[in-house]
């Protein structure tokens, strides 16, 4: 009976680790995923958080691998060393996936695929054109050749350290700063600068299937992702709001729309609403600016455009410094962001569209509100200097007098008859000063 006993007390306890295990095993393999990142934009500080909080996410869910599906004309450097830092220092494995047809990873974006532990493009993806420029507004400008030659020499070395850490083609690489050579998703295979032409994640996955790649630290390692889930990886609501913000055509556009509303609520105190959209309007503009790489001489160009139309109410110039405010405007908004891709700039259609009626609105209003500062008080008691009326009794020299449609008190320094036409001299609290109308001396 004790054997007995014995023998279920046994049975039971392995069938509890096994079910154990079994539990083990299964939560491993619920966490066992691949962590899917979509980077379609510019590279900035907000692209930069949102693949550090996916890779720093992956790490605490212990996901098999993190998968950026990357699609970019490019953008800031120091947002690019950020994700490069963040990927190369991963303790899961990253893969860079350039997609979809038509798709490229140019300029800062090639960087970003070179620095992958697997580098995969899609069937009709290019890659490259990482050539450092320096533009203002939509022209290139052409640098001297020291500081050419330094920025050309450190986008290079950046280049060098990443793909030899993964075993890539150096020299090709290289090629894509040097001389802004561009490679299709073939060529770009053919040399060795990616490890797989894939046309879709799946593809990919079997395509490495057991095959070793090699991670920054030198190690070698395996992935066997076919049949893990691919989980999708979302901006929160903060990021996807300043991302949006980090277009500068944006931040521009809210920084003149929350000036004018500012204007309008300074010339028309109480209004509220104007005063409150200008505030909001300027302080995300200025927190979108302040992100990226500003001029603040371009700031002082827009400031100098509102000086101009100012001066446009007070001088009447028939619209010359109108005109000189809006040309200062639009500079300014050419100027204002520093970035090295066309996408990350002011457009030249945005900022003449935005300059050109802002000036002319704003030059208007600020006609209108000098004009209506010089006009003669025609309201209140002021507003009866200059008036005419009768004399309702005799002013001798204090009686009544028919002004405006209403009796007043009245002295005149002579006397006067009744019924004699007068005209308001000076008002005194409630009591008039007239003198006789043919008194009046006649207009300048």
């Amino acid at each position: 009976m004790r054997s007995r006993r014995l023998t279920i007390l046994t049975i039971s306890f392995c069938i509890f680790l096994v079910t154990l295990f079994a539990i083990s095993l299964s939560a491993t393999s619920a966490s066992a995923q691949v962590l899917q990142i979509v980077l379609d934009d510019t590279i900035q500080p907000i692209s930069a958080e949102y693949i550090s909080r996916a890779i720093e996410q992956a790490r605490k869910s212990n996901d098999r691998a993190v998968l950026i599906e990357l699609n970019t004309p490019g953008g800031l450097v120091s947002s690019t060393r950020e994700i490069i830092q963040q990927i190369t220092s991963s303790s899961v494995p990253v893969i860079v996936y350039v997609t979809p047809t038509g798709g490229h990873a140019g300029s800062a974006g090639i960087f970003i695929l070179e620095s992958a532990d697997i580098a995969a493009m899609a069937p009709g993806t290019a890659a490259g054109a990482a050539h450092p420029v320096s533009l203002i507004g939509p022209m290139q400008v052409k640098t001297d050749d020291e500081m050419k030659q330094k920025i050309e020499n450190d986008a290079a070395a950046l280049m060098r350290s990443v793909t030899s850490k993964r075993g890539r083609n150096i020299e090709a690489a290289e090629s894509a700063v040097r001389t802004s050579k561009s490679f299709t998703d073939q060529e770009a295979l053919s040399v060795h600068l990616i490890d797989y032409v894939a046309s879709s994640p799946e593809d990919l996955f079997r395509q490495m299937q057991g095959r070793p790649f090699k991670r920054f630290d030198g190690q070698s390692d395996t992935l066997n992702l076919v049949g893990q889930a691919i989980v999708p990886f979302n901006m929160t609501v903060r990021q996807h709001v300043l991302d949006v913000l980090m277009d500068p055509n944006i931040a521009f556009l809210l920084l003149v729309i929350g000036a004018l509303a500012l204007y309008v609520e300074f010339n028309h105190p109480g209004t509220v609403i104007p005063g409150t959209v200008g505030i909001v309007f300027i302080i995300l503009a200025i927190f979108a600016l302040n992100l990226l790489p500003t001029r603040f001489a371009a700031v002082g160009l827009i400031l100098g455009a509102f000086a101009l139309f100012a001066a446009e109410a007070k001088f009447v110039t028939h619209g010359i410094l109108t005109i000189g405010g809006i040309i200062l405007l639009t500079l300014g908004g050419l100027l204002l962001v520093d970035a090295p891709i066309p996408q990350m700039r002011v457009h030249l259609i945005t900022a003449v569209a935005v300059s050109v009626p802002f000036g002319l609105i704003t030059a208007f209003l600020m006609t209108i509100a000098v004009k209506a500062r010089r006009n003669k008080v025609v309201t209140g008691a002021q507003g009866l200097v200059g008036q005419t009326g009768v004399a309702q009794t005799a002013l001798s020299p204090q009686g009544k007098v028919f002004v405006h449609g209403e009796l007043w008190d009245a002295v005149a320094s002579t006397p006067l008859p009744i019924g004699e036409l007068v005209r308001v001299d000076k008002v005194e609290g409630l009591i008039l000063e007239v003198v006789p109308l043919e008194a009046t001396p006649p207009p300048m």
